[in-house]
């Protein structure tokens, strides 16, 4: 008796693969380039010695603060995302360049409590085009995985 399936008989079909579920939402997906873009990021500055972060967890571990990298910034990539979904496209680059204005002051902020501490040659420009440039990537990259989830 043979006991060998042939490809032809139709329970034996391969059933068709269904894409990562975590790849294919787009929010899901710019959290996580978010993420990954602002830890490497932050460790490139921590490495050349641009800036610092003398409060954080773990710090004889992690360089860099990562409840930013792994919390804060999550939830707000994640209501930035919600946001711009309910603007037409000039309240999107209004909504891009107000976040963008507001980091150099949140930046001071943080300053002020000792989370936050960089060389005397930074700008806080820096972090304005920083942000703009970040912001407008990453929003790119969110459109882009909507498109392409159709």
């Amino acid at each position: 008796m043979n006991t060998v399936k042939h490809l032809n008989d139709s329970s034996s079909l391969p059933s068709p693969k269904k894409p990562y579920r975590f790849w294919t939402n787009p929010s899901l997906a710019a959290v996580f380039l978010a993420s990954l873009f602002a830890t490497y990021l932050d460790l490139f500055f921590v490495g050349k010695h641009i800036y610092r972060f003398p409060v954080r967890p773990l710090p004889t571990i992690f360089s860099i603060n990562i409840v930013f990298t792994l919390v804060v910034l999550p939830v707000f990539v994640f209501v930035f995302l919600r946001m711009m979904n309910q603007v037409n496209k000039w309240g999107k680059v209004g909504l891009i360049l107000f976040i963008s204005l507001l980091m150099p002051i949140l930046e001071k902020l943080t300053e002020v409590f000792g989370w936050f501490d960089h060389t005397e040659n930074w700008s806080h420009l820096y972090t304005f085009f920083g942000y703009l440039l970040f912001l407008t990537i990453l929003y790119s990259f969110y459109t882009w995985m909507a498109i392409r989830k159709g």
